[in-house]
């Protein structure tokens, strides 16, 4: 596999070799990939528990009568 990488992404690396933090670039890049795979479980977990909020919200306005424009900032500024 052939990766391109920018000059800061290299020096990135380079900086966390010379760190003495990762031993190798095998090491460094296991971590990468733990982290991104983390990073991705937890964006689907989170976009699975907004899609239920939304479905939530969704029906309980079904059931919830309409407040037009106006009523519903009296009530804000009431509130506040």
């Amino acid at each position: 596999m052939n990766i391109n990488l920018t000059q800061e992404q290299e020096e990135f690396i380079k900086t966390k070799l010379r760190s003495g933090q990762y031993r190798n670039i095998n090491e460094l890049l296991a971590t990468a990939v733990k982290v991104l795979d983390e990073y991705d479980r937890s964006n689907a977990e989170w976009v699975k528990d907004i899609k239920v909020k939304i479905d939530a919200a969704l029906a309980a306005s079904e059931s919830t009568p309409p407040v037009d424009g106006e009523s519903f900032l009296k009530q804000i500024l009431t509130e506040f």
